[in-house]
């Protein structure tokens, strides 16, 4: 498949969200002075993955994860607090990390140019913007699309619909998604009409029904894919 228009999620995929999360909520957890031990790691992130899950399926808003996630981690600690002012804390923590995935940089260096690059992500506008220019990596998309800024989200086909409208000379057949989230980047992928990459490099084992295009572990695997129009 000879390939023009590349979209590619953040988290995960660019950036390694892995890491940034960690940093941030091991400087909530010192906050409240709660050991940073993988029980209260595991009980945090299923609260966050529940409701993220239900953003993506349509059953909340974005508010409500910003909202409540802290609130009702923090309740299990025995603290009432306002949620609202913990996020922010919690997410300007986030905004400072920017760790690359492995290849990332190169990947776009050698994509740049070749094709017409795009953002397609789930989050808060102010901090994607802000992680991928202390990355250095804005400079390489045509356009960087939040769902907070369309006000859909992945894997809304209405979410891809507004992306498709604002891209210039646009075809399905040439588009693929490339993410990290089967729910998410795959799903939305096939709701929209287009070809998926799921980068799955921690080689879990896929026990949903969501099938992507391509599985591929690492990013480098991107340009045997497309290569057709990489010099």
């Amino acid at each position: 498949m000879a390939y023009k228009t590349l979209l590619f999620d953040i988290d995960d995929t660019l950036l390694n969200f892995t890491i940034t999360e960690a940093n941030a909520l091991q400087r909530i957890f010192a906050q409240y002075e709660i050991p940073y031990i993988e029980e209260n790691i595991l009980a945090y992130k299923s609260i966050n993955q529940e409701l993220w899950t239900n953003y993506e399926l349509g059953k909340i808003d974005q508010d409500a994860i910003l909202h409540t996630r802290f609130q009702r981690f923090l309740a299990l600690h025995g603290f009432h607090v306002d949620g609202i002012a913990v996020d922010q804390q919690y997410r300007e923590y986030l905004a400072q990390g920017h760790d690359l995935m492995d290849g990332a940089k190169e990947l776009l260096d050698q994509l740049h140019g070749h094709f017409d690059l795009y953002v397609v992500t789930n989050g808060i506008l102010d901090m994607q913007h802000r992680r991928l220019h202390d990355a250095g990596l804005h400079h390489y998309f045509k356009d960087i699309f939040v769902s907070e800024e369309t006000g859909y989200k992945k894997p809304m086909k209405e979410f891809f619909d507004y992306v498709f409208a604002r891209i210039p000379d646009f075809e399905l057949q040439n588009t693929v998604i490339i993410g990290d989230r089967l729910s998410a980047d795959v799903l939305g992928g096939h709701n929209a009409g287009i070809d998926s990459m799921w980068l799955n490099s921690s080689a879990k084992p896929n026990t949903t029904s969501i099938q992507p295009t391509y599985t591929i572990h690492h990013l480098h695997e991107i340009l045997g894919i497309v290569n057709v129009l990489v010099k």
